[in-house]
């Protein structure tokens, strides 16, 4: 499910392959991890997250399994 015009109020990685996680407002209020599969895949959606966090934009997120699979900037 996509969720529209999001703010990012925290993210995490760990030191190893496909490990990020973020939280967004008013999605769910526990951590999300960014989906598996593909390490760039997750490389690039964390840094998406990551901008949207530091530079206070907002993001889309298409959330599904309580994994986040797809990230836009807005």
């Amino acid at each position: 499910m996509w969720h529209n015009n999001k703010t990012v109020t925290r993210t995490h990685c760990k030191a190893g392959s496909q490990q990020a996680w973020a939280i967004v407002q008013d999605v769910d209020p526990n951590w999300l991890r960014v989906k598996t599969g593909s390490a760039d895949g997750v490389t690039n959606i964390y840094m998406i997250l990551n901008i949207a966090l530091s530079n206070s934009r907002k993001v889309d997120v298409f959330v599904e399994g309580g994994m986040i699979s797809q990230a836009t900037l807005i």
